[in-house]
């Protein structure tokens, strides 16, 4: 029922930054917590960033310090700022409503496209 669409993706060189958007349609994700996961080619998808429904904030510690994550209830939107930008950040961006937090890092809807961050040296 709950669709995803991420943008904002694109080219940056190293050090630069980005801002992923993800909006939802189908339904409210108000009262879920969600997550931005990253998958490079051959690697396996890995989550890096979390909110709650309350706001905290959890991150993988390969971005910890670099990436903030956000979300506006309002406009059933969640935010990516991505800084300091590195080469081995490099992947395809998607988010979806998180279950187990980084324990478990299930996904609960269908994946949208993603959106590509590629971080030139």
């Amino acid at each position: 029922q709950v669709q995803l669409v991420e943008s904002g993706g694109g080219l940056v060189q190293a050090g630069g930054s980005l801002r992923l958007s993800c909006a939802a349609s189908g339904g409210t994700i108000s009262l879920n917590p969600m997550g931005w996961y990253r998958q490079a080619p051959g690697k396996q998808r890995e989550l890096v960033a979390h909110i709650t429904s309350g706001g905290i904030t959890n991150y993988a510690d390969s971005v910890k310090g670099r990436f903030t994550i956000s979300r506006d209830n309002t406009k059933n939107t969640v935010y990516l700022q991505m800084n300091s930008l590195k080469p081995e950040d490099t992947a395809v961006y998607y988010c979806n409503a998180v279950y187990g937090g980084f324990r478990y890092q299930s996904p609960i809807h269908d994946w949208g496209q993603g959106t590509q961050v590629t971080v030139s040296s």
